[in-house]
């Protein structure tokens, strides 16, 4: 392609956005509008995300040791523990500590504990977190049959329940996110489409006189690729600043809360909104076009 013609292509694109200005202003503001909402509900999917696979991570496995075994046996128990695969921390409890932790939880009706006297009816036992929710179940089965474990307990329904949660989360937030997805290029394809409606009279002309449909297009594309720069940057800089001002907030009232820590995950974000608009701003005009090249 020689020098000349792309100086013309830009030329044509710059004289083209200046000329029909509001009709780009409404592209640009629609692609910012559209990519910034999707943009919005992505962020929101995915510290959804986050919260569930914390959740999952919190389900730990209680294993109740026999008063019988000895010091080595005890070992060889946690030993081979932590040899299996999806086993990530374990840490030994022992019966005073539990008992302790027990008083702590009765709050006010510790009370009814004083009938124990010295006695301690608790075993000692280890608390094991696993890497993945999935594993719990075969983790737990695996350390049960160890030699020396009396009882195994994980909370089985509450966890179960927890499980269904989380996948269903994320099944809705993928669905949820294509379908917003196909709606905003769908608006962004028919707003390009109006400017492209609005020179339809010299698309025509062009190929009158003998343009080829490349030599034609390719000012649309660029101009497509133009808007959807400035619309995907535009929407990730108000991202940014609503994702700042929502982590500020939640930090403040909900500390517990997991969210996605801001860097380098808007940076991400910005890339992928500036990539989408240029994405959809080819699609629009290369989709616009069609009807109005065949002269």
């Amino acid at each position: 392609m020689k020098l000349q013609t792309i100086e013309y292509y830009f030329r044509e694109v710059i004289i083209s956005m200046i000329r029909n200005r509001w009709m780009s202003f409404a592209s640009i503001g629609t692609v910012a509008v559209s990519l910034f909402i999707l943009g919005v509900f992505l962020i929101i999917v995915m510290n959804m995300g986050k919260m569930a696979s914390s959740l999952e991570s919190q389900v730990q496995i209680s294993a109740y040791l026999n008063d019988e075994i000895s010091k080595e046996e005890r070992a060889d128990i946690e030993r081979m523990t932590r040899d299996l695969s999806a086993v990530s921390k374990v840490e030994y409890i022992p019966k005073e500590s539990a008992l302790k932790i027990l008083r702590e939880r009765l709050g006010d009706n510790r009370k009814i504990l004083d009938a124990l006297g010295e006695s301690n009816p608790l075993p000692n036992s280890f608390l094991v977190t696993v890497t993945s929710a999935d594993a719990v179940k075969t983790t737990a089965a695996a350390i049960s049959d160890l030699y020396g474990v009396e009882e195994v307990k994980y909370g089985q329904d509450v966890a179960s329940n927890l499980f269904n949660l989380t996948h269903l989360m994320r099944f809705f937030g993928v669905v949820l996110t294509v379908i917003l997805s196909g709606a905003t290029i769908f608006i962004i394809a028919n707003t390009i489409r109006l400017t492209v409606f609005a020179r339809r009279k010299e698309i025509a002309i062009m190929k009158y006189v003998g343009a080829t449909d490349w030599f034609i297009r390719i000012p649309f594309i660029l101009e497509g690729i133009g808007l959807g720069i400035i619309g995907g940057t535009l929407s990730a800089i108000f991202l940014r600043n609503f994702y700042s001002a929502m982590a500020e907030k939640i930090y403040t009232t909900l500390a517990f809360f997991p969210m996605i820590e801001q860097y380098p995950f808007m940076n991400y974000v910005t890339l992928s909104l500036i990539l989408a608009g240029i994405f959809v701003g080819i699609l629009g005009s290369t989709v616009s076009l069609k009807r109005f090249l065949q002269v």
